[in-house]
């Protein structure tokens, strides 16, 4: 299995559907960087959001997730409370073949700030818009930009096909269109 750079990248999103919309550069002007990079891509962060509230003092069960804990909002600035965490989605939508598996990253301009990006690996055969766990780590508000880069995803080919991939076990999670809460 290897990592694969960027002209991998553009053969497979361009000839394969792999991420649309396809950024083919890094685009940087003004802005926190996405597209295309070296072994990568950088993803942006879409303007939907759900943010965590504990108004309710619920207890967070990912067996039985109480969705009143979630604010839904949408807007190009997010505010994530202090010591808290919003769910996003990506701006690209994700077809991933067969024998890849990816690996996202926060960007380093967020982790700096104390805010963290937690996201699972795509397996093989999955698609769908990426939900995306933005965690503030610090005691301040914080912001997040809705159609900038928020994380990068890393792809390894392997040498050979996986034997039941994420579509032929028909996973809970496949072909998501919006933000999509935890399910058991």
């Amino acid at each position: 299995m290897g990592l694969k750079p960027d002209h991998w990248i553009r053969k497979m999103a361009l000839e394969q559907g792999m991420i649309e919309p396809f950024v083919d550069r890094q685009v940087r002007n003004g802005v926190i960087s996405y597209g295309v990079s070296s072994y990568g891509y950088d993803i942006r962060v879409a303007n939907e959001f759900k943010i965590f509230t504990n108004v309710f003092s619920a207890t967070v069960d990912p067996k039985h997730f109480n969705t009143d804990s979630m604010v839904d909002f949408n807007g190009d600035v997010c505010i994530v409370p202090p010591n808290s965490f919003a769910l996003a989605r990506t701006v690209e939508y994700f077809r991933i073949p067969r024998k890849v598996l990816t690996i996202c990253l926060g960007k380093s301009t967020y982790a700096r700030c104390g805010i963290i990006v937690n996201v699972t690996p795509f397996e093989p055969e999955w698609e769908g818009y990426v939900t995306l766990e933005i965690s503030n780590t610090t005691p301040l508000p914080a912001k997040i930009y809705a159609n900038e880069g928020l994380a990068q995803v890393l792809f390894f080919e392997a040498d050979e096909e996986c034997e039941i991939s994420y579509a032929d076990k028909k996973g809970k999670y496949q072909k998501q269109q919006s933000i999509v809460l935890p399910k058991l």
